[in-house]
Formats: structure tokens, sequence, C-alpha cells
């Protein structure tokens, strides 16, 4: 687990530079990089953009497919004001495992595409001067790492990625890197928890650090005027006549933490926060107390060329997307999401449940790519995995957990829960990372459509049940859809007849579509029949109470591995993979505008 996850930020008392920007780069197929002094300079590179995945680049296969090692480099300078201080390079994201080393010497190394990390710097770099690092990559699959799959080598002796997952394994520095200078004593994480009490409300805090220091808080509006204060490393902020944070009309808190020594500020770390609390209540999903009805999207971080690369472009586009259909949410399908895309959220009210890249975790999921016939959690990988599991949810947890946007916490996307094998698994994870999140927010993973209510071993975990399901595409699909609600039907009818009190969200479901294909009457694939489709599950939530959102797949097309299932990547986007709408979406922003906030809550208008 990471010690320190705080998003970086720049004052009085921090630096913050950012070192993107085209980087040197150069594929290492045969592993001969460090034995030929590569982390000392590299030679015969390309340019390659950061942040971005490298595979859309290129022209050729070979490259584009790449899988093994591979390096980046550049050169930094390092002021020598910053001499006492801790020096350190941050990255966002390195998929999947990277090793750090600065002016030839090996900083650190990291495991897991999808979070931060920061390798301290001190004792190699060189104050007043330039400076080199070099980042070996690797992004091979594994089954005993996030997210599962194979790497297998073909007869050319090429190695290829077998992914037990539906999207590109896309990969490089998809992330900005930073250059920080933090005090030696400073503040290294806080947390935050609200009570509200009418009007008013509590923020109660913590703030660690990293060595003994005074402590002072105090909350700001969004006009900049000091609403509260308190002295101390954990307290309570009183905050009279609270603006809540609520969704679609967000408002945010400036909290600023302060560190002194002998009369002195030594570190000063400020973040937005959101007053607001989250509660399951039944079937109800409750945001300050009041009913709110999920409407959304799976998502994924995905554009044309720059693959995974996060782009602030891309994001506002989505979020403008959301904001015209009427979206209140999205889940961070199937990794967490680059920081930035959470700070957005909190701005726009978005709701986000934060999902960790626990994806693959079923071998029938590898069908596409000949997948073993076994269930996944029987494997001998699996005490390795949860080691890696555990990690990248501790770091999730630690990295969000002040985000008023994250909802909730999958902990996994389709395991195979269709057997009492995999009951010890999730008995271990759900134990170990139940007190991980002050808030306490709703814990969850989403269903296949093999892990009904009768069939998964699995339904005493989540707070919230996940429901993916594909009537109407990969089964009873065209004219037998009639027969793929009714069997949708009969398994909610189940859920209805128990004695589960819980919410339930669809958080997958839908057909792939090419954009501009239109029939009369409608065939799979066209335009008419994704809204045929949409509006048979449409149907089906409106006749269940206990079905309290809705998030189709996807928000956009995406890209996948070849196959013959697909066209050039998952086409199942309300809008194109250059975010332009199909017909589909046009129904849905009827259908979602015209949706209370609190659509199904007693008492409610529908």
């Amino acid at each position: 687990m990471e010690k320190e996850l705080l998003y970086p930020v720049a004052n009085v008392n921090r630096r913050n530079e950012s070192l993107d920007g085209l980087w040197q780069f150069k594929f290492d197929p045969k592993s001969i990089g460090e034995q030929a002094d590569w982390p000392k300079g590299l030679s015969d590179t390309l340019d390659m953009p950061v942040p971005s995945s490298f595979n859309d680049y290129f022209t050729d296969k070979d490259s584009r497919e790449y899988v093994g090692d591979f390096w980046y480099a550049r050169h930094f300078f390092v002021p020598t004001e910053w001499q006492d201080k801790l020096v350190g390079l941050r990255f966002d994201a390195a998929t999947h495992r990277a090793k750090i080393y600065v002016n030839g010497q090996l900083i650190r190394s990291h495991e897991g595409g999808f979070l931060p990390f920061t390798a301290e710097i001190n004792r190699a770099v060189h104050f007043g001067a330039d400076n080199l690092v070099v980042v070996k990559l690797n992004n091979e699959l594994h089954r005993d790492r996030l997210p599962a799959g194979d790497t297998a080598t073909l007869r050319n002796g090429h190695k290829m990625a077998k992914p037990f997952f539906d999207f590109y394994n896309y990969a490089g520095l998809n992330r900005s890197v930073h250059l920080l200078a933090v005090p030696k004593t400073r503040v290294i994480d806080y947390s935050v928890t609200y009570a509200l009490d009418g009007e008013d409300a509590t923020v109660h805090y913590t703030v660690t650090a990293n060595h003994n220091a005074d402590t002072t808080v105090r909350l700001e509006d969004a006009n900049g005027v000091v609403v509260a204060k308190s002295n101390g490393s954990t307290g309570d902020l009183l905050v009279a006549n609270a603006h809540l944070w609520q969704v679609g009309q967000a408002y945010l808190y400036k909290l600023v933490i302060e560190l002194h020594q002998d009369g002195a500020t030594i570190d000063t770390y400020s973040a937005e926060i959101g007053i607001r609390t989250v509660a399951i209540v039944g079937h109800e999903i409750l945001i300050n107390g009041q009913s709110v009805y999920l409407r959304g999207f799976g998502r994924h971080e995905d554009s044309n060329f720059a693959g995974r690369g996060f782009d602030l472009k891309v994001e506002t586009r989505d979020l403008a997307l959301m904001k015209w259909i009427g979206a209140n949410s999205y889940r961070s399908s199937h990794y967490p999401y680059d920081e930035q895309a959470y700070q957005m959220a909190d701005k726009a009210g978005i709701l986000i449940i934060d999902e960790v890249p626990a994806v693959g975790f079923k071998m029938a999921a590898a069908s596409f790519l000949g997948g073993l016939d076994q269930n996944f959690f029987d494997g001998d990988w699996i005490d390795s995995l949860y080691d890696h599991h555990l990690d990248q949810v501790q770091d999730l947890i630690k990295r969000d957990k002040n985000h008023p946007s994250v909802l909730a916490w999958s902990l996994f996307n389709e395991p195979d829960t269709s057997s009492e094998k995999c009951v010890p698994y999730f008995t271990k994870l759900f134990k170990a990372t139940a007190d991980l999140d002050p808030q306490k927010r709703p814990r969850t993973f989403t269903l296949n459509e093999d892990d009904t209510y009768e069939t998964s071993h699995a339904l005493q975990f989540p707070d919230i049940y996940l429901l993916n399901r594909y009537p109407g595409w990969y089964h009873k699909w065209g004219y037998e859809i009639s027969d793929g609600e009714a069997g949708l039907r009969d398994e909610l009818d189940q859920w209805a007849a128990s004695d589960i009190d819980k919410p339930i969200v669809f958080s997958e479901y839908g057909g792939d579509t090419q954009a501009g294909l239109h029939k009369l009457p409608s065939v799979m694939w066209s335009e008419e029949y994704q809204t045929e489709l949409l509006e048979m599950f449409n149907r089906v939530f409106d006749s269940y109470d206990f079905i309290r959102g809705e998030q189709p797949w996807n928000l956009a097309d995406f890209q996948t591995v070849e196959g013959n299932m697909r066209v050039d990547g998952n086409k199942k986007g309300l809008f194109t993979r250059d975010r332009q709408p199909k017909a589909a979406a046009f129904y849905l922003k009827k259908r979602w505008h015209d949706l209370p906030l609190d659509y199904k809550a007693k008492g409610a208008k529908s």
C-alpha cells in the first residue's frame, strides 16, 4: 500500500511541475535493457507523447500489439533551492508494472497500471543540474495480477496479450508525470466524514503527518470566506447553514490544512470537499437522506489516438454528453480513472461507482480467446492474486475516499461466483476492506449473467447489487427478444420473492450498434434495434420497485482485441467513439430528463 496518495498541489510550501510532453521511447522484446545499461540512457529511440498509450501511434501491427518490456526516458532540471525538500517523481499511472531509474540508480518498482505512486529521488538527483529519468515498463497479463489474463507466445516468437476481459490492453504512461518538491515534515493524508443536523453540518476531519507538528484546519466557502476552523490533527468543523453537495447541484468547500513548527508554517495542503452523506436503507440509495435513482453508464478511458491516455478534452466532452442526456452517475469500469475525472465529477454533481481493476476473474470470460473450463477461484494463482488485489483496493480507497462524487466501491467486475470456491476469497477480501473507508460507503461488485439469484454463492457480500445482463444480445436476440424479456422477468421475480432488501442497479445491458445502419423492421446491429432493446429493459426496470438504477453499456464505443464478435471494437455505446450520438441516445435523453431524481421513492411523483 502506498504511504502517500495526495493529489499534487503547488503553493508556498509545495512545488508541482509537469513532466508531460514528448519522451524517448523504445521496445525491448528480448528484455536486454537492464543488462545493456539502458537505465543510464536510451539510444535509437522514438518520440512518444505522455500521457498516452503507445499502441495507436504505430502503423505496423507488431508495434501496436507489442507485449513485453518497453522503456521511456526524459531529462529534467531540479532547482538548487529544493535541496531542503523531499523531491519525488509522481506517476499518475504506469501500465502495468514499472521500474524507475534516476541518473542510472534504481529508485523503486510498482505493480498496477491504474493507480498513482511516487518515487523519492533525493539520493540520486543532482540539484541545480540536469537529471535523467528512465522508466522500464511491462504490459504482460497474468492470472495472479490485475487485470487478469494470459500472455501467449506465437510461433514467430512474438508475445501476445490474451486478456480475460473485453477491452483493449492499452499500455504506457497513460497519465501525467509530476516532478514534486514537498516539505520533509508534511501532510501525507487526510480524511473527512459528515453529520447533518437540520440546516447545519459537522465536518469531522483527521489529518496524518509524517512527523510531529501543530495542525490547524479551516474550511472556506465557494467565495473564499472562512466558515469554520479548528486546531489539532483531529477535530470537528461546525458549519452553520451548510450548502450540501447534491446530485446535479454540486457545492464545494475548500479544506485548508497547515502544519506549524516554532511559529512558522512548514506545510500547507488544500483540497475541495463536498458535504454530503451516503446511506443504503432497504431498496433506497440515499444522498443527504434523499432517495436517488441512478441514471448513467459504464464507461472506459478510451479515445482515438491516445488510447487509454487521459485527455482533459475527452473528459470534458463526456461530461457534457452526460449532462445533455440526463445522466447523474457512472461506473469507473473496469479500473480507477485518472484523479482529474473525479475532481470534474465533484464539480458536476455526478456520482461514481469506483471500481478496482479486478476484471477477468472468470475463466469463461476468456472464451473469446480460448479460456479454460474451470472455476477461476480454484487456480493455484489465487493466493498471489489476493495480495495484489487487496493492495489495489487499499490504494483505491485511500486515493478517492474524500471525493463527494464517489458513491460506492466496486471490488470486482463479473467474478465467477457460481461455485462455493469463491466464498473464502470473498470473505477474506470483504473483511479486510470493511474499515478502509471512513465514510463507510457501500461495497459491491457486478454479477455476470451466469451469476444469478439462484446460482451465485456471493449474494451475502454486496450492499448494492449490480447486475450485468444481456438478453436481446448475447442470448435470446433478434426476434427472440420477447423471450429474453420474459426470462429477465423470471429472474427478477425470484429476487422479488426473496427476503433480500437491498437496491439493484443494472450496471450493464445493451447491444452492439453500427452507427448509421438503419433497417425497417429492425435487425441486430441497427440503430432501431438498439432503441428497441433499451425500451425492453426500461419496461422491466419500471416494473420492479427494488431496481434503483440503470447504467447501460456503454457511454461510447471503445477498442477491444480482435475477434469475430467485434467489428473494430465494442459498439454498444450510445455515442460513437468520437462522441457523436446514435439514435438511442435521443430516446434515453427523453426518458432520463422525464424521470425525477427520486424516482420510485415513497411519495415521489412518477
